[in-house]
């Protein structure tokens, strides 16, 4: 790293535009200029302790650390096109805050930002929280890590990630998701990963009405359902339910195992799945 600049404050327009092996300590980007994408275009940036409240500040940049930063809800859109950037302890509050990104890291962030994470490639993300709605639309290559989520709609059309020990509020979650595992989790939400492809539940609990409909290669193994009813609705799917359940409603094909159901609703002749009681 290079120049070190520490407790200053930025207000102007592209405050530290075509910034190279800088490192920022206790700075704070305010101010009644009121300008916008302070580091953009910048790369090796090292930046701690700073105070974002202003938009833009790191576009089409490279190589980034941010820890134990605040970016408040006017740090709209704050990370869009940058690559290999870890967040650490980190308040990111700003709309869209992270888009057209590739190789992140997030560990032990709080997070209230719509919208956040689409068309990401390569994250991981681990002990931190989020709220959000449309949370990782259309992004792929995730790994969670003891993540808890509030929002809704989230995880749609992801593709080839994995999700272990986190717990998401969430309705219309995993919609469209392909190539998708998520173990050891709690999923609570109406409406759970319709249209998805290729998804595999594993020692999970999952709750709300209308789960899993219109699925390809579904798999729950070993997973525990609660308030479950019209339950796979046109999915191929192949299950093991430790709890029993409300409805099952007309499931395409294959095996659903469960220790009792009040209810298996055929009026599809296409429903062929086979259910078994008390296994």
């Amino acid at each position: 790293m290079g120049t070190t600049i520490e407790n200053q404050t930025f207000d102007e327009e592209r405050a530290l535009y075509e910034s190279h092996g800088l490192v920022l300590r206790e700075c704070r980007f305010d101010g009644p200029a009121d300008g916008e994408s302070a580091m953009k275009e910048s790369s090796d940036l090292d930046v701690k302790d700073c105070y974002f409240n202003l938009r833009y500040p790191f576009w089409h940049d490279t190589n980034v650390l941010i820890d134990g930063c605040e970016m408040t809800s006017l740090c709209r859109a704050a990370l869009w096109y940058t690559e290999n950037v870890a967040i650490r302890n980190t308040k990111m509050h700003g709309i869209k805050a992270l888009r057209e990104c590739t190789d992140i890291r997030i560990e032990d962030c709080d997070i209230i930002s719509p919208e956040f994470g689409w068309f990401v490639k390569n994250v991981e993300m681990k002990n931190s929280k989020a709220e959000s709605e449309y949370f990782f639309m259309r992004s792929g290559r995730l790994q969670f890590s003891n993540v808890t989520l509030k929002g809704k709609y989230s995880f749609q059309y992801i593709t080839d990630s994995v999700f272990e020990n986190c717990n998401f509020d969430t309705k219309d979650s995993f919609w469209h998701a392909k190539n998708i595992t998520v173990r050891n989790s709690v999923i609570k939400g109406e409406y759970l990963a319709w249209y998805c492809e290729n998804v595999t539940f594993e020692n999970c609990t999952i709750q709300g009405t209308q789960p899993l409909c219109y699925c390809k290669d579904l798999k729950l193994i070993n997973c525990r359902m609660l308030d479950a009813d019209l339950a796979f609705e046109k999915s191929d799917v192949t299950a093991t339910i430790t709890t029993p359940m409300i409805s099952i409603k007309n499931p395409t094909s294959g095996t659903i195992t469960v220790p009792a159901v009040d209810e298996i609703i055929r009026t599809d002749e296409k429903a062929k799945a086979q259910v078994i009681i008390g296994a």
